[in-house]
């Protein structure tokens, strides 16, 4: 029996000492993501209705990922959403919105909401105000962008969801919600000219600002309103536009810019528009940032020497908050959009790879 005991401790410390540390399995650890400081995004305002069309997105070595997640791993921290009135098909409504921005919140990732005043696409070539706004008188007009801003917001902060920067209007150089305030005769917007006419309306653009932005701070007092312009690049435009809503005291706290570079013009582009968004911080005493860059998909590398320039040189800007693409995540020609940075089987470019840096 002594023996039988020997030999039954000796076995024990035998499988004691085979189950060592160095024999145990391990296990990849989280990653982890730093959701502060300089914000790199990106606007997938398109998403819901590309995956309801069956469009499915992968990561580079082919395996199906959720796109934001995707984006995520990528080395973005941010995403942007456009809110539309009353779009005809029911995409960038408040619901969809609140639905993404949900999607983003629950993956840490910080949110930027654009809001277009529009039922369809406001841009510099369309400011048109929604229909059920037709007709109503200016103060009329003030209450329903007011109203409009504090539902969606509203509606946010019900799901708990706090967003970092509103954007009151979208490219809105020429003005917004036509035909009141177009900002220049015609709804033009070239850089004033000598011996034109210009800004008959001025102030109701600047008061159509100051309306979104209260209306923003009354609901989260700490989220940044931005102003939003095309044409990064254009210093002359720049200087226009902001020194109208200076002169009418107009609030708001950061102005974003969009660049959409050529392949061949892109050092020149970027170089203006990192002139031009110093400038406005020393004109303005404003924080700045890139609302919108897109590139050709189809032109990765060329993409990702751009973007790593912007990024760079951007980050160099004390007070530039950040750079966000404009739906990368669309591919096949969606929409006829082929600016986007996935390839045709729906992975991502190396184009992105420069929100890695």
């Amino acid at each position: 029996m002594k023996l039988m005991n020997i030999l039954l401790a000796g076995l024990l410390l035998w499988g004691a000492a085979a189950c060592s540390d160095d024999d145990k399995p391990t296990f990849p650890e989280e990653p982890a993501y730093d959701m502060t400081g300089f914000a790199k995004g990106a606007d997938v305002s398109w998403l819901t209705q590309m995956e309801a069309s069956g469009k499915k997105f992968y990561n580079a070595s082919g395996r199906e990922t959720e796109c934001m997640t995707l984006l995520r791993d990528l080395g973005m921290n941010s995403i942007r959403l456009r809110v539309w009135v009353n779009p005809s098909d029911g995409w960038c409504n408040k619901s969809d919105v609140v639905a993404k921005a949900w999607r983003a919140h629950q993956l840490g990732m910080r949110v930027m909401i654009d809001f277009h005043y529009s039922d369809v696409w406001a841009d510099p070539g369309s400011q048109y105000k929604p229909a059920a706004w037709v007709g109503l008188s200016l103060d009329e007009l003030k209450t329903a962008i007011a109203d409009h801003t504090k539902d969606v917001l509203n509606a946010l902060k019900e799901k708990g969801i706090t967003p970092e920067w509103v954007q009151v209007g979208n490219e809105i150089t020429p003005g917004m919600l036509w035909d009141e305030d177009a900002t220049v005769s015609g709804a033009t917007y070239d850089v004033p000219k000598e011996g034109v006419t210009y800004a008959k309306n001025e102030k109701n653009f600047a008061d159509f600002i100051t309306t979104g932005s209260n209306a923003v701070k009354e609901v989260f007092p700490n989220a940044k309103v931005i102003v939003h312009l095309h044409d990064g690049n254009n210093n002359g435009t720049y200087r226009w536009i902001f020194d109208i809503l200076k002169a009418n005291n107009t609030l708001y706290d950061v102005i974003a810019m969009s660049l959409y570079p050529g392949t061949d013009n892109w050092q020149e582009m970027v170089a203006a528009c990192v002139a031009n968004m110093e400038d406005m911080v020393s004109r303005y005493n404003k924080e700045v940032m890139i609302a919108e860059v897109g590139m050709p998909w189809d032109e990765p590398e060329i993409s990702k020497s751009c973007l790593t320039e912007l990024i760079a040189k951007s980050k160099a800007i004390e007070q530039c908050l950040g750079v966000f693409y404009w739906e990368p995540q669309s591919y096949g020609s969606w929409n006829g959009y082929t600016l986007g940075a996935f390839d045709e089987s729906g992975k991502p470019t190396v184009a992105l790879d420069a929100f890695n840096q």
